[in-house]
């Protein structure tokens, strides 16, 4: 019998009637095919130019699924083992120091008393904060190091440098903490990011799509703006504290710019709400998709598998995170008594725009949801849309 998915496309149609983001999207998907797809508001609302399957959003973190599923690859392929020490791929990182407070209070460096393996830097328990622009006003020592040696490389290189440059001056900083034994989202993805290319010889974009975008099958994907897809790119957003959207120009997207964005920088990623889900369909079905297998499933399986000691996961715990812990660059749920009505075992992840995935590994299931505004408000949208969903979904 058919699902229901009343209650969720309700969920959609009271976001833009409360004014609460300007155009969203969701996808869903079972045993690689779309069970539900829905679309509200506007990809550009001066225009009233809707937003529908073609319409494709800055991904921002949700980027980095891509890198670790290409992880589990190279993983599969021999390159690495987890327990390998950074510096046998990097070898600017042999020799991390990290920051301690010593008996007067006073910050100083140190050695650390184990060198950062791939697994730390992937977990995101290297002891690296994110650092995109220099940070005048940062009062961590680490987060001060980084602006300062970002602000040196910004300076020789100019404001888009290349990622393998970006890791290269950033393993003179002295990390937070003993790789380890804390969790701290961040700069985890840029040192994985060069890993693969270190693996590949390619810049990751060119990895991303040779290995996911072509083989997937997703032509509303890219990583540039381009004259092909500038039309289906929606209009991001900035939300004022009386709730009023403002239009941001185009000189925000300078990072999609291949004028000025060199290929080897930084990958920020465009997808659509359907071809995202297809990705996430892959995972979900354990590393298949249409009798293609592209990951085996113990890969997916330890991609997702919790990282997080008892002792570590305070460090990742908030109300917006709440019930989940952290893998290797996918955050799995753990536990339903905070509020998630979905299998246990459900992972993925969230992008700073406002995009939101995640796998279900039991039932086959993936759903995605994307709008593009900042602040993206993601408490107040995401668990909604997970809520609705998973009720539509799991209620028979």
């Amino acid at each position: 019998m058919a699902k229901d998915f009343t209650r969720l496309e309700n969920v959609l149609k009271n976001f833009i009637k409360d004014g609460r983001n300007p155009g969203c999207g969701v996808a869903i998907f079972q045993n690689d095919e779309v069970l539900f797809e829905s679309y509200a508001g506007y990809a550009n609302i001066e225009e009233k130019k809707p937003v529908t399957r073609d319409s494709i959003f800055r991904q921002a973190s949700t980027t980095k699924l891509f890198t670790y599923a290409i992880l589990g690859m190279l993983y599969e392929e021999g390159k690495f083992l987890f327990s390998d020490p950074l510096y046998e791929y990097l070898p600017e990182w042999r020799n991390t120091q990290k920051y301690i407070r010593d008996s007067n209070n006073a910050v100083r460096a140190v050695p650390v008393d184990h060198p950062i393996t791939i697994r730390n830097a992937v977990a995101m328990m290297c002891g690296l904060p994110y650092c995109m622009f220099p940070n005048p006003n940062a009062t961590d020592p680490t987060l001060a190091a980084m602006s300062r040696q970002m602000a040196k490389l910004m300076e020789e290189k100019g404001q888009h440098p290349t990622l393998r440059d970006e890791v290269r001056v950033m393993a003179e900083v002295p990390v937070m903490f003993e790789p380890g034994t804390h969790w701290q989202y961040g700069f985890g993805s840029e040192i994985t990011g060069a890993l693969v290319e270190t693996w590949t010889g390619k810049p990751l974009r060119e990895v991303f799509k040779e290995r996911i975008i072509e083989p997937l099958g997703l032509t509303r994907t890219a990583t540039y703006i381009t004259d092909d897809i500038r039309d289906f790119v929606v209009t991001q957003y900035r939300k004022t504290k009386e709730g009023e959207l403002i239009a941001l120009g185009p000189e925000g997207d300078s990072a999609y710019d291949p004028a000025v964005h060199p290929a080897g920088a930084r990958v920020n990623l465009l997808s659509s709400p359907h071809d995202f889900a297809i990705f996430m369909q892959m995972l979900a079905n354990g590393g298949t998709y249409k009798g293609e297998r592209y990951l085996a499933e113990g890969t997916v399986n330890m991609l997702h598998e919790n990282q997080l000691s008892d002792e570590i996961i305070p460090d990742f715990t908030n109300d917006y995170l709440a019930g989940y812990g952290y893998g290797l660059g996918f955050r799995t749920l753990m536990t339903q008594k905070y509020g998630h009505n979905g299998r246990l075992g459900c992972f993925g992840w969230t992008g700073g725009a406002g995009t939101w995935a995640e796998a279900d590994p039991v039932d086959k299931l993936s759903i995605v949801y994307m709008h593009n505004m900042m602040p993206n408000d993601e408490l107040y949208h995401h668990h909604r849309v997970r809520t609705a969903a998973y009720g539509c979904l799991l209620g028979d």
